[in-house]
């Protein structure tokens, strides 16, 4: 068996290795090791100590992920089959909703699988190698996914936007077994969904928010509810499901508010409460406000509005008009759900964010509630960075 090559690493890299964070930055390497991407190398102090052994990657500012901070842990096979297994049994002790037949079996770092997602719909599982590292194992995590988890197929969705930062194409088709049909069923609680695997978004639902739209129902009964970048109509379903007088679901994507309708049917939901909108997000809210158009209860869930750290302040006004515009429609003693999927924003900026604007649109708003990612969605207490998802419950006077 060949020696992994060695990367050395500065004082500062190693300080934030004894924490076990699993990134070094391109940065913190005081030579670059000629090894193919993806490449297994050892990483040591400049004492020369072993610190950990990381996948190298050499287009990417984060240019090794750590694998394993134990010396004697081979990267191999059988530490692929320990990983997912562990990650599995995990899920196990999770609290999600009752039945749910699609929720995140690998959340990447946190699962000690830095880059790699897999996704389970129902028979399915979907798969995002989203680093050099796990993309070069890609045939042997499969072959070993297909091992422990049985399925009819295993799907690929390697075409998110970061694996251009890791040098690599987006990329998406079948990996083992069956395709996914066009359209497959899942259950979420007492909900039922549509699902497209394979051009739905992600990897086919925003799976992190499956618990939080759950949240609307209390304050839904006798409601008119708005449900702002809907996809396919999660939380205005449960808004319906308990007894919503009328749900608007609005998204910018005819597409998906098709799916929502259908999706609507699947759960035998009055159509005659729902009125689905085609628009852009801010400009129908800015024709609400000048309408003046009120409602019982809004949910935003926009987009990421803020990708790099060079977009902070952009994102900041996106996230700071929107929660004012939706202040303006509230009626007193209405509820706001608002959410931030931004990584990079902290949580005590979001609720400043959201402070100001209520305080722009001369609200007194309370926070009753703070939201984030399902429970399938783990956040290693070394690795924070894995708690992107936040949000707000908000009761406005």
């Amino acid at each position: 068996m060949n020696t992994p090559p060695t990367v050395a690493v500065t004082p500062k890299a190693e300080k934030s290795l004894s924490r076990r964070h699993p990134w070094i930055f391109s940065g913190a390497l005081r030579q670059a090791p000629t090894v193919p991407e993806g490449a297994t190398v050892a990483v040591r102090a400049p004492d020369g100590r072993f610190l950990a052994w990381g996948a190298y990657s050499p287009h990417s500012q984060i240019r090794i992920r750590v694998w394993s901070f134990e010396e004697k842990e081979a990267i191999d096979a059988a530490f692929f089959r320990r990983r997912l297994s562990e990650a599995l049994a995990a899920r196990g002790k999770m609290p999600l909703l009752s039945p749910c037949t699609a929720l995140r079996l690998v959340h990447a770092e946190s699962d000690g699988l830095p880059g790699l997602i897999v996704d389970r719909y129902g028979d399915f599982l979907v798969c995002q190698f989203l680093s050099a590292g796990s993309e070069r194992w890609k045939e042997t995590i499969v072959a070993e996914l297909g091992r422990i988890h049985p399925c009819q197929g295993i799907y690929e969705r390697s075409d998110a936007d970061v694996r251009a930062k890791e040098g690599l194409p987006a990329t998406r088709g079948v990996l083992w077994g069956a395709a996914p049909p066009d359209l497959l069923a899942i259950q979420a609680g007492e909900l039922s969904l549509w699902v497209d695997l394979a051009r739905g978004h992600k990897t086919g639902l925003y799976l992190d928010q499956r618990e939080n739209q759950t949240r609307v129902s209390p304050f839904s009964p006798d409601a008119e509810v708005l449900n702002c970048f809907c996809y396919t109509g999660g939380f205005g379903l449960w808004a319906l499901r308990a007894g919503a007088r009328k749900v608007t679901q609005v998204d910018a994507s005819a597409e998906v508010l098709a799916l929502a309708r259908r999706n609507a049917q699947l759960n035998g939901l009055e159509e005659n409460r729902l009125e689905h909108v085609a628009a852009n997000v801010f400009e129908l809210l800015r024709t609400y406000r000048d309408s003046r158009r009120q409602f019982d209860l809004i949910v935003l869930d926009p987009p990421k509005f803020v990708a790099s750290a060079g977009q902070m302040d952009k994102g900041c006004r996106g996230y700071k008009d929107i929660n004012l515009l939706a202040f303006k429609l509230l009626r007193p003693g209405g509820v706001l759900l608002t959410f931030s999927c931004s990584g990079l924003m902290a949580p005590p900026l979001f609720q400043k964010i959201v402070a100001d604007a209520a305080a722009d649109a001369g609200r007194t708003v309370r926070a009753i509630g703070h939201l984030h990612q399902a429970a399938d969605h783990p956040v290693s207490l070394n690795f924070p960075e894995a708690h992107y998802l936040k949000g707000l419950i908000c009761l406005a006077a």
